[in-house]
């Protein structure tokens, strides 16, 4: 991917040019192809990044091996197990590419070095946490309070055409039921 293209797909994140600048100097433009992992679980990360192109999904694999899909992740967001980066100890989670994808990576030693540089970056980061916050929020509040239909309507508009995209088994996973009850709740939809 060449500047231009980086800074392109960057330029939807309205910064100024010299951090837009600041921030191209620290990106490395990578594919992931569908299954692979950004991170995997029990990995101390080292690297965060903005999706360009694909899906991922933030997924806890329980002893057994049964899966829990914490969230998906769409084009132009931002993927990290940041606190782990940031207390340097192992990922509870991983995450993994849902599609073929492309990223613009950031060492995390990097993005300290230009938030140290320039104070602009903490406010940057405070909009992205904040931000973060805002869904982990609500993701907790549908998951405790709503039941799977409610749930399930709510993720059909916020990912209009994502049931094209990934498996149902995520999607189940993503909700919190079993395939087999979410088959159920297609067809009950369906009517």
């Amino acid at each position: 991917m060449e500047n231009e293209e980086k800074k392109s797909f960057l330029k939807h994140l309205g910064l100024p040019e010299k951090e837009l600048q600041e921030l191209l100097n620290i990106t490395e433009h990578k594919k992931i192809a569908k299954t692979n992992y950004f991170i995997r679980e029990g990995q101390v990360p080292r690297k965060m990044a903005f999706v360009v192109k694909g899906l991922f999904r933030y997924v806890y694999t329980h002893e057994n091996g049964n899966e829990f899909t914490k969230n998906i992740i769409a084009e132009g967001n931002f993927i990290s197990s940041y606190s782990a980066m940031i207390y340097n100890t192992t990922s509870y989670f991983s995450i993994e590419a849902l599609e073929d994808a492309e990223i613009l990576e950031i060492d995390y030693k990097d993005w300290i070095e230009i938030k140290e540089k320039n104070p602009f970056w903490n406010t940057f980061l405070v909009q992205i946490l904040e931000k973060a916050f805002c869904i982990k929020e609500k993701r907790e509040r549908e998951l405790l309070l709503l039941d799977a239909e409610k749930r399930y309507g709510i993720f059909t508009a916020e990912f209009p055409d994502i049931e094209n995209r990934v498996s149902q088994q995520i999607i189940a996973s993503y909700l919190g039921i079993q395939p087999e009850s979410f088959s159920r709740l297609k067809r009950k939809n369906k009517t």
